[in-house]
């Protein structure tokens, strides 16, 4: 039979495998997030340009459609941005998630491997022990067997 920390390298890998998987998921819960706030960024620069050019373009007489116009289309990019920052906190929030899951997981293998070495340092223990009890025979049949002579 297979010694004990031999047989537990089967659980190691399998925490590996879901640890690599938390991982993966992890990578792309922050590459989603990333880009959740890079659209919120272009649309805040975006508002920020656009501002300037409606400021730029009251300089002189303006009419009242126009005027309307812009704060329209001002209203629509607050909304747009509400939205946008609505998606960035829910992409935020899976991050977070993914980051304690994968922990969990790094945890459990890390702890799984630490359980595996105190296996082997058991089983080594036990190995020393049988192997000093051998010895121990061997030189007192020995011993017994100079007395006899």
């Amino acid at each position: 039979m297979k010694p004990r920390s031999e047989r537990l390298q089967v659980v190691l890998s399998l925490e590996q495998r879901r640890e690599d998987q938390a991982l993966d998921v992890l990578n792309q819960a922050r590459q989603q997030m990333q880009q959740q706030q890079r659209q919120l960024d272009e649309l805040r620069r975006y508002q920020a340009d656009y501002r300037e050019q409606m400021r730029r373009g009251q300089q002189g007489v303006v009419s009242i459609s126009k005027l309307q116009g812009w704060q329209a289309f001002i209203a629509q990019l607050d909304n747009a941005i509400h939205s946008q920052e609505k998606q960035a906190r829910k992409a935020v929030e899976a991050f977070e998630k993914a980051r304690d899951a994968w922990r969990e997981a790094y945890e459990r293998r890390k702890g799984m491997a630490r359980h595996i070495e105190a296996c082997r340092a058991q089983e080594q223990r036990h190995q020393d022990l049988r192997d000093q009890k051998q010895a121990d025979e061997a030189a007192n049949r020995m011993h017994a067997r100079r007395r006899l002579t």
